[in-house]
């Protein structure tokens, strides 16, 4: 059986990054540029003028920014999966971007490894939910947090800490750029603080992530979490 192909439209007011993510979409097989917009409002026409699978969206354009677009299609009940891909990297924004249904957020720069990974996530969502009336928690585990981290880890964790929370951190830690301290890591993951700190302190005991000592010119220094070798 052929594998279906999925649509998609490019929205990307930079000519350059436009061509970039052209090529590293269409580079994974069974996805399809069916439309490229240099801006929000030339990207919604596209959007119902060709009614694809997913979009991409920077967030930073003229003439209505990627915010102003995700909104405007969650206003009218388009039936479209949005992955945004931009140099936004404010709490503010991402979470406004999630917030709305994203399926991922993908900070510049990024390697095209980070774009095939989010759209074989992507790829493995649509097949699930086509061939599933239902999902059972491993099933959307297995989608959200990265499938083969999850089917391929052995790990050995200490009582209190679970392997499902332990990736679901790892995943998020691997998308960064910049350390984070145990908060930012809390509201973006969706755990109590005191818990993401076990966690990231453990990663760090064990070698999974690094840790950095940020001082400041007034108050305690602060514990900020990366993946090691960023």
């Amino acid at each position: 059986m052929a594998q279906q192909i999925i649509k998609v439209v490019l929205i990307e007011d930079d000519p350059m990054v436009q061509e970039v993510n052209r090529q590293f979409i269409e580079k994974v097989d069974g996805f399809k540029i069916v439309g490229i917009a240099s801006n929000g409002k030339e990207g919604l026409d596209l959007i119902k003028k060709h009614k694809p699978e997913l979009v991409f969206v920077d967030i930073y354009m003229p003439a209505f920014d990627g915010l102003s677009l995700i909104h405007q299609i969650r206003k009218e009940g388009l039936s479209v999966d949005i992955i945004a891909i931009t140099a936004a990297s404010d709490m503010e924004t991402i979470r406004d971007v999630l917030q709305n249904g994203a399926f991922d957020y993908i900070m510049k720069p990024f390697k095209f490894e980070r774009i095939k990974k989010a759209l074989e996530n992507y790829r493995s969502f649509r097949k699930q939910l086509e061939s599933k009336k239902t999902l059972t928690q491993k099933d959307l585990d297995q989608i959200r947090f990265e499938k083969e981290v999850y089917e391929s880890s052995n790990l050995d964790l200490p009582k209190g800490l679970n392997e499902v929370t332990f990736k679901k951190i790892i995943t998020y830690l691997n998308d960064q750029t910049e350390p984070l301290s145990a908060e930012e890591v809390a509201e973006q993951v969706g755990l109590a603080r005191v818990t993401a700190r076990r966690y990231l302190d453990y990663m760090v005991k064990s070698g999974h992530i690094d840790m950095k000592i940020q001082y400041g010119s007034i108050g305690r220094p602060i514990n900020r979490y990366i993946t090691k070798g960023k």
